[in-house]
């Protein structure tokens, strides 16, 4: 049986990532998924983009799934007459939303968000640029808010603001987002990544926006609001996904509240049975170091035994001057961590009532596949679903997920421990498909004379939900099949 990294890999294109020679080495190196981000650049580029991701992919004979990330309600300041500007612990400086765009000084800058003075209040602590500049608000005065400087610095141009503990009105989708998000549909994207989720209802609404633009793509809710974790059994069950987005997430809570956080949000969408991604500076010392340092080899070791689906690189391989190597020696640190022992231990749900019969019957073949000497999965399926379910389970058991539709072959590339892989049942009778599939996979090298495998299916080929159905064969006596 051929051994495979189970964590996937998601790497953001940029200009170090953006050529074709770029794309096919990064994806030669290993990555899964290519995040897109919204943030940056045009319309045109981003659909370029994605078509050259594609193109290269086929070159390579894989399927990989692209993220759209759209930017959501980034509040900024202004800019400064003469940036930067230096503020001074003790100093008072004046937030102003009617100031103009370019005036900004020492002691006082516009805001892009008008309804940031109603958002807080006398004794607030506003952070900027990332948390480096750290202001109490001492009074709110119509558009004016005064404030003293507590850790002071360098402040430049259009910087961020954000409330530590969160509580700011702005809605996760700005215009600009549901523009964006209507191009990422018109672009096919497998997944679109909604910035600032603060409710169950942001998700809602960028369903309703990708239904209404004629799209079927999973909504992936970037978790990086103190106000989202007060809700956030009920936005994992609305959302396709989640991304602990740790950036603006550690400015909110604090830094220091970040990895317990991270590990109950990975523990919580596994239960959730949604797909889980940890993001933001986990290889950042490879912007420009050929290695990573050894904090950063154990925060991704630690996301991969936490049980989270996917790593992310962001700047990493968006503007790095290493991107291949990166993405190798992350799935190096990958591999050895599924290598530890209670990374295969069965967490099976045996005090779980079941009401679907596909998802017990996930259920019953990881129970299965973790008892007997099981080599492989595979399983048929039209949505995806069951596989999704069984990858909640930790094993070491691969999990082949058979699908007639590109749509869910893309998106399993997300789920831990699922590769997908086409094929049709439909065109096939009904006595020959789990012959056929396992033919499939021996022709593909994934499975062996010797190995015994799990077959999942269901009766009603061609439709989903359909999963009600399981036989444990071994690849060599097709003829028993």
């Amino acid at each position: 049986m051929q051994k495979r990294r189970r964590t996937k890999i998601i790497a953001t294109l940029g200009p170090a990532s953006s050529s074709e020679k770029q794309l096919l080495e990064i994806l030669d190196a290993g990555v899964d998924i290519i995040r897109v981000n919204f943030s940056h650049g045009e319309p045109e580029q981003h659909r370029l983009l994605i078509e050259r991701a594609r193109a290269c992919a086929k070159k390579q004979f894989k399927e990989i799934g692209i993220i759209a990330d759209l930017q959501g309600p980034k509040i900024r300041i202004q800019r400064f007459a003469t940036s930067p500007v230096t503020l001074v612990a003790g100093a008072s400086f004046t937030l102003d939303t009617a100031l103009g765009e370019d005036v900004g000084d020492a002691t006082t800058v516009g805001v892009t968000y008008p309804s940031l003075p109603q958002d807080v209040g006398a004794g607030d602590v506003l952070l900027l640029d990332d948390g480096l500049i750290e202001m109490q608000v001492e009074q709110v005065e119509g558009t004016r808010i005064h404030c003293r400087v507590t850790v002071g610095g360098s402040l430049k141009n259009n910087k961020g603001i954000n409330r530590r503990g969160g509580g700011l009105s702005a809605g996760a989708l700005t215009d600009k987002d549901r523009a964006d998000l209507v191009i990422a549909v018109q672009c096919d994207v497998d997944y679109i990544a909604i910035s600032f989720v603060a409710s169950a209802a942001d998700v809602v609404e960028a369903k309703q926006l990708i239904a209404k633009a004629g799209g079927h793509q999973g909504v992936i809710a970037k978790i990086e609001r103190a106000d989202a974790l007060n809700v956030i059994d009920d936005i994992i069950r609305e959302s396709d996904g989640v991304m602990v987005a740790r950036g603006d997430l550690a400015i909110e809570i604090g830094q220091v509240e970040v990895p317990g956080v991270q590990k109950n949000l990975i523990n919580l969408a596994r239960a959730l049975d949604r797909p889980v991604i940890t993001a933001t500076q986990m290889m950042e010392s490879m912007v420009t170091s050929p290695i990573p340092t050894r904090a950063e080899v154990s925060d991704v070791a630690n996301a991969v035994l936490d049980g989270t689906d996917a790593v992310m690189l962001s700047a990493e391989t968006a503007v790095g001057n290493h991107p291949p190597k990166v993405v190798s020696m992350m799935a190096e640190i990958c591999v050895a961590s599924e290598r530890y022992p209670g990374q295969r231990q069965a967490r099976a749900r045996v005090k779980t009532e079941f009401h679907r019969i596909d998802e017990s019957i996930a259920m019953a073949t990881m129970y299965l596949a973790n008892h007997l000497p099981i080599q492989g999965i595979v399983a048929l399926t039209e949505s995806g679903s069951t596989p999704l379910w069984m990858s909640r389970i930790s094993s070491g058991i691969p999990i082949y997920g058979l699908s007639r539709h590109q749509r869910t072959q893309r998106r399993m590339t997300l789920y831990r421990g699922v590769y997908p892989v086409f094929f049709d049942p439909t065109l096939l009778e009904r006595r020959e498909v789990n012959s056929a599939a396992i033919k499939e996979c021996v022709n593909l090298g994934i499975l062996r004379s010797d190995d015994t495998v799990i077959i999942t299916k269901g009766n009603n080929m061609g439709h989903a939900a359909g999963t009600n159905g399981l036989k444990i064969v071994n690849v060599g006596e097709l003829e028993l099949i």
